[in-house]
Parts: structure tokens; C-alpha cells; sequence
């Protein structure tokens, strides 16, 4: 007894957003679920044109909870979208959906971290601002296929600094400065300085990184 096999297709409206795409909007580049957060544009992969990064929110209306206040807060994670410019379409570069925690984090006796995404130079920088704690960033370049991480920065302490770290993972080599009087505001600040060799296996790419908050960077 033959079979009568019936295929159904069904066309819908969906937006494309994957490899191998292109659109003149780089909003288009939307994922379902997500709204934006933060936009930018800045040349990635140095041909003088324009790129852009979007940062990207969850939209889960679950994850919209109250907070210790009993305030509403979105606990909603953020993710980045990196689109290169060509010919006046975009196309993706990388994407991480949910790298970055939200903005309503628990800061314990403190507010959370502000995030801000810049390009400078030709990387982008992915910066954290933690008021009276000071603020650190990732500097990451566009090669081998991915955005890698080149840069790391932290300086701990406002207005007085306490101490910087600075990190260069193309040259492996590491620089602390330790102010020599803590708590001391002066016009000539001094500090004493250390460099050292890091240790360290294949870069770290933006787009297979799960979660920011739990770099350690210390282990360099």
C-alpha cells in the first residue's frame, strides 16, 4: 500500500541574522527575544569604513523581578553583535548573546558596574565603571577570525588610585603600579612599579566567552 507523504511548508517573517547574511539595517541583525540596548559605529577591521556593534538584551519578561527594595528590575543578560561594513550592507562578524550580566545586578552594598562599549583605534573596548572602586577594561582586535583578546586594564580605587594593572597579551608582558603612600591625594603621585612575563595559551575570543563576571584576570 503506497504512503501519501504531504510537506508543509510554512513562510514566515522571521528575521535573518546569521552567518553569511546581509542587510543595509544592521537592527535586522535583531535576534528574536532581544531588544537593543546600545548601539555604535567605528572601523573593526581597518578599511576606513564605518562598522557596527550592537548591545543586545534579553527581553524574558520572566526574568523581570523585584529587587531588596522591592523595585522592579530587569535581570535580563546583555550580549554583543558585531557587524563589518561591506559595500554599504552589513554582515556579521561575531555574536555572543549573553556574555554580559544586566544592569540590575546585585552590587552587594554598592551599585553594579555601569558596561559601556567604545571602539578606539580599531578595537573595541569593553569597559566597566565601578565608581569609588575605580574601573577596568578588555581591549579586543579583530584577527584570526574572531575578536581576540589583546588588552586588559584595571585601576582600583576613586579619586584616589590605589593601584593599576596593565596587561598585554601580544607581548605577554604585565605592568603593576602600587601607590607607595595609600590614601594619600598628591599632585605627584608615586608608585612603584613591577613588570613580569604572563603565562599564557591561545587568545580569548569575544564570541565563545559565557560569562564576563567571571574572568580572572588575576592568574596572568
Amino acid at each position: 500500500m503506497k504512503q501519501l507523504v504531504i510537506f508543509l511548508v510554512i513562510i514566515t517573517t522571521t528575521k535573518v541574522y546569521g552567518q553569511g547574511i546581509k542587510h543595509t539595517n544592521p537592527i535586522d541583525f535583531l535576534p528574536q527575544g532581544y531588544s537593543l540596548a546600545q548601539k555604535i559605529i567605528g572601523d573593526l577591521n581597518n578599511d576606513a569604513i564605518e562598522d557596527c556593534v550592537l548591545l543586545i538584551q534579553g527581553t524574558d519578561k520572566n526574568k523581570i523581578t523585584k529587587d531588596q527594595n522591592n523595585d522592579r528590575v530587569d535581570r535580563n543578560r546583555r550580549g554583543v553583535i558585531i557587524l563589518f561594513n561591506k559595500n554599504n550592507k552589513y554582515e556579521l562578524a561575531i555574536s555572543n548573546y549573553d556574555c554580559f550580566s544586566s544592569e540590575n545586578e546585585d552590587g552587594g552594598t554598592y551599585f553594579p558596574p555601569d558596561l559601556v562599549l567604545t571602539i578606539r583605534n580599531g578595537n573595541l573596548y569593553v569597559e566597566y565603571a565601578h565608581g569609588r572602586y575605580g574601573y577596568w577594561q578588555y581591549i579586543f582586535r579583530y584577527q584570526n577570525s574572531d575578536f581576540e583578546l589583546i588588552g586588559y586594564f584595571v585601576s582600583k580605587g576613586a579619586p584616589v588610585i590605589e593601584s593599576e594593572t596593565s596587561i598585554n597579551f601580544s607581548t605577554k608582558r604585565k605592568l603593576e603600579r602600587i601607590k607607595a603612600i595609600q590614601h594619600e591625594i598628591d599632585v605627584f603621585d608615586m608608585f612603584n612599579s613591577k613588570w613580569t612575563t604572563i603565562k599564557m595559551g591561545t587568545y580569548l575570543r569575544l564570541s565563545e566567552i559565557p560569562d564576563f563576571d567571571v574572568l580572572d584576570m588575576n592568574k596572568y
